[in-house]
């Protein structure tokens, strides 16, 4: 099974976290008879200094021809003053709309080894697994009209505009109850559905596609302030939620400190398995960390579960994603933490280190030997 992955390491810790995780994969190839090619490209920052583009079009091409993409992270202070159009996150949107990566999955499992590291009690995070999903290529981020106009007495207006389509509502709601009617069979529904008549109409289309195809699944409503609220009163109650483009972004961050850090939390942007383009795209969720880069100090963890992520959805190696999370699982039961989820008693290790444990986890769990390179 030859499958050409596109690395796009980005900006910040972003070649540090893809390096550990493209190790993981290389694993893979060694002893599960997988065939992993990589190839590599610039998006974000990176690009922008190399070839005057966050998303060059050398980019665009490789992105198109690959079977799933791996990316970093994108963005730092080095590039803040920048126009707003040769930004880093345009490099991100861009290959998001480019390739019609329409639905962000973002899981937030809590391991139970580190349920003593979130923020939250014990007995409220552990055992937590909940599946947000996001719709990625709508909404505000996209709207249009959007800018900033001078008016003639000298102030500035600013605006953007919160825009969904019937048949973008509908196809998110579809994935959303796809995924639920592999897990809890229950969804909710995150709009601000009392203010913005457009997330008032989101609604009533997902309302629509639960009636007409998915009414053995349970389908609640709720209002994102009140989400934001349940998340950290009693997150548990959910199982998936299916939300908009900025709400699902706050609020997946805020599910992120569920977790105990934003370095254990993973995501999947999938667009049509059917189209004749790459449709794939795996990312951690945290951002460059710029304060940290190039010192070993990042956690590779999201990464490499980003990289579980492609061979369950991407692959359709289900089995391999399970031995990759049992062995995080293991390393982390063992003690083993980066700085950013350091416990009293635990050995503290680096980027490349935390690495090396879960591949010798790998090998002890199939018996198989280690990708060192």
């Amino acid at each position: 099974m030859t499958k050409n992955i596109l690395v796009l390491a980005g900006d910040g810790i972003g070649p540090e976290v893809t390096n550990e995780a493209v190790r993981v994969l290389k694993w893979f190839n060694e002893n599960k008879n997988t065939d992993f090619r990589f190839s590599e490209a610039n998006l974000g920052g990176i690009a922008y200094d190399l070839e005057g583009d966050p998303f060059p079009q050398t980019t665009i091409d490789a992105a198109r021809k690959a079977d799933a993409i791996l990316l970093g992270a994108v963005g730092g202070p080095k590039w803040e003053s920048l126009d707003i159009s040769v930004r880093p996150e345009k490099g991100l949107l861009g290959i998001r709309k480019e390739l019609g990566l329409f639905a962000n999955l973002r899981p937030a499992m809590v391991f139970e080894e580190l349920a003593e590291a979130s923020s939250l009690k014990k007995e409220i995070v552990s055992g937590l697994d909940i599946m947000i999903v996001r719709e990625l290529t709508g909404g505000i981020y996209f709207g249009e009209p959007k800018g900033v106009d001078t008016l003639p007495d000298g102030s500035r207006k600013g605006y953007n505009t919160l825009v969904y389509h019937d048949w973008e509502v509908q196809r998110i709601a579809r994935v959303a109850f796809d995924l639920a009617s592999k897990r809890g069979k229950k969804l909710c529904s995150v709009d601000k559905a009392n203010v913005l008549v457009s997330t008032e109409m989101w609604r009533e289309e997902v309302a629509k596609i639960q009636a007409a195809e998915y009414p053995d699944i349970e389908l609640s409503n709720m209002y994102v302030d009140n989400a934001s609220m349940q998340l950290v009163r009693d997150p548990k109650q959910f199982d998936v939620i299916v939300t908009t483009n900025m709400f699902g972004d706050i609020l997946s961050d805020c599910a992120a400190m569920l977790t105990g850090s934003l370095g254990m939390l993973p995501s999947a942007s999938l667009g049509d398995a059917n189209s004749d383009v790459c449709s794939a795209l795996y990312e951690p969720v945290h951002g460059s960390a710029p304060d940290i880069a190039g010192q070993n100090k990042a956690n590779p963890i999201a990464t490499i579960l980003s990289a579980s992520m492609m061979l369950r959805y991407s692959f359709d190696l289900g089995k391999e994603a399970d031995i990759l999370e049992k062995a995080i699982a293991n390393v982390l039961a063992s003690g083993v933490r980066t700085g950013d989820i350091m416990q009293e008693g635990a050995t503290l290790v680096g980027t490349k280190e935390m690495g090396d444990a879960i591949i010798a986890q790998l090998d002890k769990l199939v018996g198989g030997k280690s990708q060192a390179a």
